[in-house]
């Protein structure tokens, strides 16, 4: 069964974690310091702070971003639960801003519309590897005082009028799960170059404790001194992760690489089909191509995408379908009353969507089956 997507580990990913597992430290080392510089370095940021997970980044950036009880911030249905989730942890609500009818990435329009007093932020979400409309969305922030989080857990290593993503927001989010484009098993990070959400980004996944002397309230004790500063979490990224990641990062210019080589074979094999739509990089954007979404276009869609999503595991293929728009699960739709037909674009998008395997270690063979298997079952539709 072929995958929709899988990490890439090799002899060099072991070697690293092994000469951690072979040091004084296993945590609260020097390898997720490290690991930050790389990641910083790349992004051309001034800042990162690695985090347990991306949702455990996204809950760090909200924190970082002062946002709390009776505040509202704009996101996207069109994404994973933990997008929306993050807001909900602070204490505010999430107003949720439909995506654009031909792109699923939020719409900059759907958020002036949505902009109350009470709104303190925006968190778009780069689907797929594809980036958001940076200068529509960092406008609008401007305009309204809003502090703009970037989800880009599908996009490191994507470009926005020729920039890396993760300069384009006051903070960006990355995840390391697995599937992404770079792993440390499960992780995240959150880039700035803002210096006050670094300092709260590093307290936050620390139980809120610092020990750095420049910091402390009290400075009259010793060397041993501490201070509980905020209430955070335990959301530290071990050392053995890091070390992981460390390695992975220096790779990260051939997974980009190899993921656009496979994308690019993808849209040549299916750019002619009337039966379903394909996204596209265009002269602004670069995408990371986290994901290959095809999209149902027949009458029947949603049949449609039922049938194929079961022929394409009967013939060895492991599709998946990105994402269910967060508004119509149940802890949403009775939390807050939301219903189909709420965000129509989203909720269209979903129903036709299949994501086809995409990940640097295909083969060159195992991209020909799935065009080949991805032809044969489009052509019943056309």
């Amino acid at each position: 069964m072929l995958p929709y997507s899988r990490q890439w580990i090799d002899g060099r990913d072991v070697a690293h974690v092994i000469k951690v597992l072979r040091s004084d430290f296993l945590t609260q080392g020097d390898a997720v310091v490290k690991l930050e510089k790389s990641v910083s370095d790349y992004c051309e940021v001034k800042y990162s702070v690695a985090f347990s997970s991306g949702t455990a980044a996204l809950h760090g950036a909200c924190f970082a971003a002062g946002i709390g009880t009776g505040d509202e911030v704009i996101t996207t249905p069109l994404t994973f639960a933990a997008s929306a989730n993050c807001i909900l942890y602070m204490g505010a609500t999430p107003v949720f801003a439909d995506v654009q009818k031909n792109l699923p990435l939020i719409d900059p329009d759907e958020i002036r519309q949505k902009i109350t007093k009470k709104t303190r932020a925006i968190i778009p979400v780069d689907y797929s590897g594809i980036p958001v409309d940076y200068d529509g969305i960092n406008k609008i922030a401007k305009k309204n005082k809003l502090i703009v989080i970037a989800d880009s857990a599908h996009s490191l290593g994507a470009t926005y009028k020729g920039k890396k993503i993760g300069n384009l927001a006051d903070m960006t989010v990355f995840s390391f799960h697995p599937v992404k484009t770079i792993t440390t098993g499960e992780g995240g990070m959150v880039v700035t170059n803002n210096k006050n959400f670094y300092k709260r980004l590093c307290l936050f996944r620390t139980h809120g404790i610092t020990k750095n002397p420049k910091y402390l309230i009290d400075k009259t004790q010793g060397p041993w001194f501490y201070e509980m500063q905020e209430l955070g979490f335990n959301y530290r990224l071990t050392d053995i992760q890091a070390a992981l990641g460390i390695s992975q990062m220096k790779r990260i210019n051939f997974f980009i690489k190899r993921r656009r080589e496979i994308s690019q074979k993808y849209m040549s094999a299916f750019k002619n089909y009337r039966s379903i739509k394909i996204l596209q990089n265009d002269s602004i954007v670069r995408s990371a191509w986290h994901l290959f979404p095809i999209i149902i276009n027949t009458k029947n869609y949603r049949q449609d995408r039922l049938r194929l999503f079961s022929d394409f595991h009967q013939a060895g293929l492991k599709v998946q379908v990105h994402y269910i728009p967060i508004h119509l699960h149940p802890f949403y739709r009775k939390r807050f009353g939301y219903k189909r037909g709420d965000f129509p674009y989203a909720e269209r998008f979903y129903d036709g969507e299949i994501s086809l395997p995409i990940y640097p270690k295909m083969s060159n063979k195992d991209i020909e089956r799935v065009i080949e298997v991805t032809s044969d079952l489009i052509k019943d539709l056309e």
